[in-house]
């Protein structure tokens, strides 16, 4: 099944800048990201979002939802 297409964007128009900014953050996937890049097949982020790895992630700033959910596990680990 198919997400929903995105609303389009039009220039000039009132953009919510966070909500851009989230939808082009890096991401902390739940499975192994190395062989989605490598097939092409989808993952699934830690904060529920699935996607096609495609872009470098350094680039771009971490979900806030991912990062927060990582730092929970971790402090339950012990490692935090």
């Amino acid at each position: 099944m198919l997400d929903a297409p995105a609303p389009a964007l039009v220039w000039g128009s009132d953009v919510d800048e966070a909500a851009l900014a989230v939808a082009r953050a890096a991401r902390y996937p739940a499975s192994a990201v190395t062989e989605a890049y490598v097939t092409g097949q989808p993952v699934t982020a830690l904060c529920g979002k699935r996607w096609v790895p495609t872009r470098d992630p350094k680039r771009y700033p971490v979900c806030p939802t991912c990062k927060e959910i990582l730092e929970q596990a971790r402090s339950l680990r012990g490692n935090g």
